[in-house]
């Protein structure tokens, strides 16, 4: 089955870090674009950053802008989100996913993994 699996979810105070990992299974990840995702109950999709493939240039949302940094070993066919100064609002299950480039839609993203929770809190 061709997916992600992301680890690295937990609970953590405000102001703290953790590190999101994003494994591809059954395929290589040298060749897509790789965006990492957040959802909370009752809301949609939100893009929170992407990383493309052939030049690693990056994207986020602004409201992580300065707090959060993507980056991909594709000798280990893993992306990463470094996550730090959490906030309550970072909050939310986190999902990764590939596309051919950084500028689609969330629905044209594939590979689809079961997600990791990010719960911060005091």
């Amino acid at each position: 089955q061709l997916q992600f699996v992301e680890s690295g979810g937990g609970l953590v105070q405000p102001g703290g870090s953790l590190r999101l990992s994003c494994a591809a299974s059954g395929f290589t990840l040298d060749d897509y674009a790789i965006g990492w995702f957040r959802q909370v109950p009752g809301r949609e999709h939100e893009g929170v950053s992407c990383i493309t493939s052939s030049e690693g240039d990056t994207y986020y949302a602004d409201s992580v802008k300065g707090r959060f940094t993507i980056s991909r070993d594709n000798a280990k066919n893993t992306v990463y989100l470094q996550m730090n100064n959490l906030r309550p609002a970072d909050s939310a299950v986190y999902y990764c996913a590939a596309n051919e480039d950084c500028s689609g839609y969330v629905a044209q993203y594939e590979f689809w993994g079961q997600g990791t929770q990010v719960t911060v809190s005091s």
